[in-house]
């Protein structure tokens, strides 16, 4: 094993035990500001990750990059107004990802051009792991809002189609949801996923431009 794929692992543990359980405190955070306390009750009001991580997830992330955590249960009629309580929750498992990503895209920045300026092997091994962090949160947002039951993109395209297309969507949820596992199965998704994600991390790099001129300028 290469001290690249070490690094790998190593990233993609901070992610099962950093990121994931950001995700899912961010789905009972906002189910709990919503109006539903079901998450506080069932103890998924904390950022313990043995509240949240997923067995067959966890390996998943671990051993190919790509998982989940626990899902978060929800009352919706508990909600104070059901469809934009829905929405809100499930948008904010996504938003957190990619908030993790845009604080590791700058992090990243910063070990970078300290290890180019320092020469330093040690730093630049971080700033590799920060990279990875950074492209499996983007990848964790994108593949999450993807509008297909169960994951978060169906409940937010939800609140904003019609319900005509929402009866339709649960009519057919079974069929639809069978066809993409389908689809993912044979890798028919795997360039526009992958082109979503290349779009989502040059976006955080434009965000970050900032950073640049001010590292060049301190460090060179």
């Amino acid at each position: 094993m290469t001290t690249q794929n070490i690094l790998e692992f190593g990233s993609r543990l901070i992610v099962l035990f950093m990121c994931i359980p950001i995700h899912e405190f961010a789905h009972a955070w906002a189910a709990d500001k919503m109006g539903d306390d079901t998450p506080r009750y069932q103890g998924r009001l904390t950022l313990n990750p043995l509240a949240h991580l997923d067995i067959i997830g966890s390996i998943g992330i671990f051993f190919c990059g790509f998982g989940w955590g626990k899902p978060v249960q929800v009352n919706p009629l508990r909600f104070k107004k059901y469809r934009k309580g829905m929405a809100i929750t499930a948008a904010a498992g996504p938003i957190s990802n990619l908030i993790c990503a845009l604080v590791g895209m700058i992090l990243y920045k910063i070990f970078f051009f300290t290890s180019v300026a320092g020469h330093s092997d040690a730093l630049s091994w971080v700033a590799l792991i920060l990279q990875y962090i950074v492209v499996i949160n983007i990848g964790l947002a994108v593949f999450n809002l993807i509008p297909i039951y169960p994951l978060d993109g169906q409940k937010i395209i939800a609140y904003f189609a019609g319900p005509k297309f929402n009866a339709f969507m649960d009519s057919y949820q079974s069929y639809i949801s069978i066809g993409f596992l389908g689809l993912l199965i044979f890798g028919v998704l795997d360039k526009p996923i992958m082109l979503l994600q290349n779009g989502a991390f040059w976006i955080m790099d434009k965000l970050t431009f900032w950073l640049d001129p001010i590292l060049r300028a301190i460090l060179f």
